[in-house]
């Protein structure tokens, strides 16, 4: 029964984590498509061009929604190899993207504005997501060991106090 009780609660977990992945890259999914769009039909640039400028402003704004809502309880003690590591997976998404997108207009020979925005938008952007999940969930946004855990949750417990003082002071 314990066990049971153990798997229900990681599934429900990953349930969240999950869901609050594809808010913050819904999000990301439409900062990419008015962006793209913007650049394409705008100031007219080249389709690739566009995906990767669309892609790179998504990027920004989906670090800062992953980093401070999906994975908020994750390790920060090291931010400077997450900012790594996310922008080392997310370049990798970006060339899944754009790589589609490319592969439709270049050598398909598939250039409306609505084969664009398929192969970007749905299929590279799709691709590109679950590798996303699980670059970012795998080697990125770590979980704190669980000891490692309690003792935060223990000090920051303990500096309430301390803290609440310091802010009726300011």
């Amino acid at each position: 029964m314990n066990q049971r009780r153990t798997v229900r609660s990681r599934l429900e977990r990953l349930a969240r984590e999950i869901a609050k992945f594809g808010a913050v890259g819904a999000m990301g999914f439409v900062v990419n498509l008015i962006v793209f769009n913007i650049c394409v039909h705008g100031f007219q640039l080249a389709v690739v061009r566009s995906g990767v400028i669309a892609t790179a402003v998504a990027i920004a704004t989906n670090y800062v929604g992953n980093r401070y809502w999906t994975y908020r309880e994750c390790d920060r003690s090291r931010r400077s190899r997450e900012l790594s590591l996310f922008l080392l997976f997310s370049g990798a998404g970006l060339v899944i993207e754009n790589g589609i997108l490319a592969l439709s207009h270049y050598g398909f020979g598939m250039t409306s504005s609505l084969a664009d925005n398929i192969a970007k938008n749905v299929v590279g952007l799709g691709i590109g997501t679950v590798f996303r999940f699980w670059s970012y969930r795998t080697w990125v946004f770590r979980a704190l060991p669980a000891r490692e855990a309690v003792e935060t949750a223990e000090s920051f417990l303990a500096t309430a106090p301390e803290r609440a003082g310091a802010s009726e002071r300011a």
